[in-house]
């Protein structure tokens, strides 16, 4: 097969133009698009005067380089416009300053639920994509065109696609490069304006059909029709949803490319008579249908794009050549929307349609010689995928699905039946509903073959085996992956030496002493250190070491293995203190798998009991464990392995005057302490809000908030600071546990300069990963 390589240099310069373009003020975007295009500009003029007499057919590498430059230039260009039409005007201005406003502008997504608050562990809270178009604030009213992030109560899960809403909140500053301006904090009901246009009510009722069609079918029906028909997964039953992802069969209820494919070749299929203007005619304007029926994600704006190339090539009579389309429409919609650049969902996209393009048809001439050539599609497409995608994937989550391609072979052939089935039984349900739910029904056959190769899949034994996590593991495993594909396509010496990098694979995998040593080259701690601020996300988890493999460990994130694998690459085998500040989900979720690591011998818990499930899973895990738990607050204090700790926060009478199990006292009643070891001291506040930070500025020894190393920032580092308890507790480095992309907008920028102001280092997870210190020359260093 050969390959058109021609446009993929020009792709890969416009990516790489937008993901650093959306981080650059306009000014210096633009300035970088002038270079580019001089630079463009001089390689073109040397190109011309240097082979003016050249008889060699097709476009040279400068040609190409040239290309790349230019594509390069106009992609920077337009991140240039696109941002500073954002960061212009009134509403950027509210946005710096945290200030209220009232926002208007259509609704641009399907309104998605999440948790109010991992802190908080409970209730519910709606996002919900607007694109603002009108603002007020401060007495004044402008027009705006940036898109913002309503963060609102439940009331707001009905609001339609395209009604336009008039809300009023509190302005967040989103970190740079977000493709949204501005997190809108909202508590009252939503203000519905003006419904949606036309088109998107008919869109809006045709998915409303679906749902209702399937109302009464069983559970896995309810959530994969809609999700496998129009990208509806929100009512997946959980269990479903987690051995989708354990053996990578999500991708079924995110519309891509094979459901254009599908949908878009059924009805051509459909019109094989017709003359090739019709079909293409009638091809446009079904692929337009679908975007508005399936909303215009990533990977449908991606599949759609590449469709309409497709169906200009039927136009003109010329074969559709995949790889020039693919890179095409990486630049056309680059061009339109730059942040997709930094979309995992839109990396995906395109790095599967590679594979698909790249490999899958040379893997299947090749297994076609054992296989049935059918069959040997089937096993090289998702193969394909999978070895394309997977580097991407360990960034999300390190693990790798061991039956990703067996699944996906299995689930393969109930896929186009269960989407035409469901496109049409969603297409024609507002006028024909005793129509519809045969069809639904049909569909549901379908995928309840999808729902139990899937099941079968992830119950086996090693389903999903534990990698290294972050640009070290993708990269490694993508190193591990290029290496085994180029060994098993030469001789028998080298096919025996990529089945020990298979092996290698599996050692890696499956034992955890060679996967931390690696670890440790790709950023675990050095042998030296002395505490470790654990990356765990949207959560808390601290390590001080106590011993060579020993610590106390304050807090131990949200639920999954982050923390515990924060303990295992530390080396860390006995915990001789765990200090549970308070029992929200973000600071207890990971103790199970903490348990499962390490050996805890004593727990420290705050006196309040709130909330009572989080309290009772935690009394029995601990006791299970064996650990004797206490129960501590302000005045006491004691020592364990050489470190020193004191209890400042909550005193008798404040957990007294609070409601038992209120689970909204929990943050303010949090555990307070200072620990002491001969290197360093360390404040750890918990999620204390100001009520509760007055009241431990109020209770404390003034000296025990004194002369502190390092502070841990209270609550991620929220806006809801009291200033008066940053300068008591000075800090020579302040750590910031915090997820990226959180929901919240933490951390506040007023916090972080309030705890920078007096000169400390202020570090944060979400863009340090894990913060260790160690002892230097001079005094503490901390290493992101």
């Amino acid at each position: 097969m050969t390959l058109d390589l021609r446009l993929v240099p020009a792709a890969l310069a416009a990516w790489a133009a937008a993901f650093a373009g959306v981080l650059l003020p306009p000014a210096a975007a633009g300035a970088g698009a002038g270079v580019l295009l001089l630079l463009a500009l001089r390689l073109g003029w040397t190109l011309r005067c240097g082979g003016r007499h050249r008889d060699r057919a097709g476009p040279t590498p400068q040609a190409t380089a040239v290309l790349a430059l230019v594509i390069a230039a106009l992609v920077l260009a337009a991140v240039a416009a696109h941002v500073h039409q954002r960061a212009g005007g009134l509403l950027s201005e509210l946005v710096a300053a945290g200030a209220v406003a009232t926002v208007s502008g259509p609704v641009t997504g399907d309104p998605a639920v999440v948790a109010a608050d991992p802190e908080r562990g409970g209730g519910e809270r709606v996002m919900v994509p607007v694109r603002a178009d009108l603002v007020v604030g401060r007495g004044l009213t402008a027009r705006a065109r940036a898109p913002v992030l309503l963060l609102a109560p439940p009331s707001w899960t009905g609001t339609e696609l395209g009604s336009r809403v008039r809300v009023t909140g509190r302005l967040v500053a989103t970190e740079p490069g977000e493709d949204v301006v501005a997190l809108v904090i909202v508590h009252g009901e939503p203000q519905v304006e003006a419904p949606p246009p036309a088109h998107q009510r008919l869109a809006n009722r045709m998915r409303a059909g679906l749902v209702a069609a399937v109302e009464d079918a069983p559970a896995q029906a309810r959530g994969l029709v809609p999700g496998i028909a129009v990208g509806d997964d929100s009512r997946l039953p959980p269990e479903l949803d987690e051995a989708m992802r354990a053996v990578s069969l999500t991708h079924i209820t995110a519309v891509s490319g094979a459901h254009v494919a599908i949908v878009l070749g059924a009805v051509l299929a459909l019109l094989s008579w017709a003359p090739r203007w019709l079909r293409a005619a009638v091809g446009a304007a079904v692929l337009v249908c679908f975007v508005v029926l399936v909303r215009p994600e990533a990977s449908v704006l991606r599949s759609a794009t590449m469709g309409a190339v497709a169906l200009l090539a039927l136009l003109l009579g010329r074969p559709a050549r995949a790889l020039p389309a693919l890179c095409a429409t990486v630049v056309v919609l680059l061009l339109l929307d730059p942040w997709l650049a930094r979309s995992y969902g839109f990396v995906l996209s395109v790095l599967a349609t590679t594979g698909l393009v790249v490999l899958s048809g040379p893997w299947a001439e090749r297994l076609s010689r054992r296989l049935p050539r059918a069959l040997a599609h089937v096993v090289a497409v998702p193969a394909a995928a999978q070895v394309c995608c997977a580097p991407v994937v360990i960034l999300l989550e390190p693990a790798v699905a061991t039956y990703a391609v067996p699944a996906n072979v299995l689930a393969a052939p109930a896929v186009p039946p269960a989407t035409v089935l469901g496109v049409v039984a969603t297409v024609i349900s507002p006028w024909l509903p005793g129509v519809t739910e045969p069809l639904a029904a049909g569909a549901g056959w379908f995928t309840g073959w999808i729902a139990w190769v899937a099941v079968g899949w992830a119950e086996l034994p090693g389903a999903r085996l534990p990698w290294l996590g972050g640009l070290g593991g993708a990269a490694l495993l993508a190193a591990v992956t290029v290496l085994a594909l180029v060994l098993a396509r030469r001789g028998r010496r080298a096919r025996l030496l990529g089945a020990g990098v298979g092996a290698l694979v599996v050692l890696l995998a499956l034992v955890p002493g060679p996967r931390r040593a690696l670890g440790s080259l790709f950023g675990g701690p050095p042998d030296d250190w002395l505490a470790v601020q654990c990356d765990v996300g949207q959560g808390s988890g601290f390590v001080l070491r106590s011993g060579p493999r020993s610590a106390v460990v304050v807090d131990v994130g949200p639920a999954g293995p982050a923390a515990a694998d924060c303990l295992r690459g530390a080396g860390v085998t006995e915990v001789d203190l765990l200090v549970l500040t308070h029992l929200h989900a973000d600071h207890v979720g990971g103790l199970p798998e903490v348990l499962d690591a390490v050996a805890v011998h004593r727990a420290l818990l705050s006196p309040h009991d709130g909330p009572v499930d989080a309290e009772r899973r935690v009394l029995a895990a601990l006791e299970e464990e064996g650990a004797a738990v206490e129960r501590v607050g302000a005045g006491t204090a004691g020592e364990v392995a050489g470190i020193g700790w004191q209890g400042l926060w909550p005193t008798p009478r404040a957990v007294e005057l609070a409601t038992p199990g209120d689970d909204d006292a929990a943050n303010d009643l949090s555990l307070v302490l200072r620990l002491e070891t001969s290197e360093m001291s360390v404040l750890a506040l918990g999620d204390l809000e100001p009520d509760g930070q007055r009241g431990l500025l109020q209770a404390a020894p003034g000296e025990a908030l004194e002369a502190v190393d390092v502070v841990l920032v209270p609550h991620h580092g929220s806006p809801a600071q009291l200033p008066a308890l940053a300068d008591a507790a000075g800090g020579r480095l302040a750590l910031v546990s915090v997820g990226a992309d959180n929901d919240f907008g933490h951390p506040a920028a007023p916090t972080l300069e309030l705890y920078g102001r007096g000169g400390a280092l202020v570090l944060r997870t979400d863009e340090c990963g894990a913060v260790v210190i160690v002892a230097r020359e001079g005094g503490l260093a901390a290493q992101c």
